[in-house]
């Protein structure tokens, strides 16, 4: 295949792209399923067909990672995420260091510098308090290594056996010192696909972890911080958009 048949088939799929992003979601399930949170094709089509839906708005369209916000006096990214793993304490980590680098991983692909954090528990009534101080002391040193703070946050309390022990949704605010703009929309057939580590070595640790698998590995999860390799690779090779 030579240069412009390739090119010609880019923009062909390029032109598929856009017109199935144009098409109106369908969401045929009567019912949420576990589908619906697993992150992949059910869970886009429930995002867009009921959230993007009902809230959509110019910051929120693009669906990527966090929000671009334009201040007027500088530029910020907001996003959240919420945080549901069993077991809470796993080979490598724990809910607490998972929240907070996960989110501040959704601020750095964004382009931003991490700054601020929030956090939110929902705590199953019988959860042992040192369970809850471990969790808090592991937030706390994967902030200070990730270079945030977190700054506000919010506790509830539900009944016995109406929820895993404990569930936690962190915010973050970061800044965008960089002029780029990320995000899915900018991504095009033939670039490289640059990956941190090992595919799959976190779920695989905490499914391992729960049971799920019946196989003995000596596996950690990767959980980590990326903001920094981030940045060093939008200095090295700064993107066009």
């Amino acid at each position: 295949m030579n240069d412009e048949a390739v090119a010609s088939r880019e923009v062909q799929v390029l032109e598929r792209i856009e017109r199935a992003r144009r098409r109106r979601p369908k969401l045929t399930e009567e019912r949420v399923t576990l589908a619906h949170g697993a992150g992949g094709k059910a869970s886009r089509t429930l995002i867009e067909a009921v959230f993007a839906d009902a809230f959509r708005n110019p910051a929120l369209d693009p669906l990527d990672d966090g929000a671009t916000l334009d201040l007027g006096t500088g530029r910020l990214v907001l996003t959240t995420d919420a945080y549901v793993v069993s077991p809470l304490f796993f080979p490598g980590g724990d809910i607490g260091d998972l929240a907070v680098n996960g989110t501040v991983n959704d601020l750095a692909v964004c382009g931003a510098r991490p700054m601020y954090l929030s956090a939110a528990f929902v705590l199953e009534e019988g959860f042992p308090i040192a369970d809850l101080r471990r969790i808090a002391a592991s937030m706390a040193a994967a902030a200070e290594r990730a270079g945030v703070r977190v700054v506000t946050g919010d506790t509830k309390v539900v009944q016995r056996g109406k929820a895993d022990g404990c569930y936690v949704t962190t915010s973050g605010v970061g800044a965008l010192e960089r002029p780029v703009t990320l995000g899915d929309a900018q991504v095009r057939p033939g670039d490289a696909v640059i990956v941190s580590g090992p595919i799959g070595e976190h779920g695989i640790t905490v499914m391992i972890a729960r049971g799920d698998l019946d196989i003995e590995a000596d596996l950690t999860s990767d959980t980590a911080p990326l903001h920094d390799a981030v940045a060093a690779l939008l200095d090295a090779a700064p993107p066009c958009g």
